[in-house]
């Protein structure tokens, strides 16, 4: 049995996506080479890879409400591809944090995750991370079923949690501007999630209701007469 083939603008879109989200890993790379990672390299990267990790949580958040409101049902083939590079960022954060920081000193590590209340946010948005990136394929939805869209309202969590551990880290130097904004477009998205979710609510209420007012059609008595 073929594959069928996705159409021409979705593979587009898709390889513009790859291009765009390996952008920023890749000028991480440019700097290191060229020594553009400033007088803290392990502080710079730290903050890059965390920065571009909860920009790619809320675009894939922003996917099913642009999707409602413009009715464009195609930009949900995206959410997957989207979430999997905030994986991919979030992952680069931790061993970041891990390796080049505390270079495996384990003890340490848990430490800072017991009694560092950012640490603590931060350790557990990424652990939310993680059942979601491996059960991101097709063969996991159709396994899961609707447990699959249960699991994957995780997302929401981990998006509150990863703009806390960026507010608390910022916080400390007095830079909240990008912790702020964050936060800002995160609930203009719940807001809009949870309008959809309350009108769809009330309209399936009122149907009910609308089918029981409207009245039965009966047949004339003319007919009825001539049928018989």
């Amino acid at each position: 049995m073929k594959r069928r083939r996705a159409p021409r603008d979705i593979v587009v879109a898709k390889t513009a996506i790859w291009l765009l989200c390996l952008t920023p890993a890749a000028l991480l790379v440019y700097r290191f080479f060229t020594g553009g990672l400033g007088a803290n390299p392990i502080e710079f990267i730290t903050l890059r890879t965390g920065f571009w990790t909860i920009t790619l949580i809320l675009v894939t958040l922003a996917i099913t409400p642009l999707r409602r409101v413009t009715g464009w049902n195609r930009i949900i083939q995206f959410r997957r591809l989207l979430g999997l590079f905030a994986f991919f960022y979030a992952t680069l954060h931790f061993l970041t944090y891990v390796t080049l920081d505390l270079f495996f000193d384990f003890g340490l590590i848990a430490d800072d995750i017991v009694k560092r209340p950012y640490i603590t946010v931060g350790f557990t948005a990424f652990l939310l991370l993680i059942p979601l990136a491996a059960t991101s394929t097709k063969a996991s939805i159709r396994r899961l079923g609707r447990n699959w869209t249960r699991l994957h309202a995780l997302i929401y969590a981990t998006g509150i949690l990863a703009v806390l551990h960026f507010y608390w880290k910022r916080s400390s130097k007095n830079d909240v501007f990008e912790p702020l904004l964050f936060a800002a477009i995160l609930a203009a998205l719940f807001t809009v999630r949870f309008g959809f979710m309350i009108r769809k609510r009330f309209a399936a209420r009122a149907l009910p209701a609308k089918r029981r007012a409207q009245p039965i059609e009966r047949e004339p008595e003319n007919r009825k007469a001539s049928a018989s």
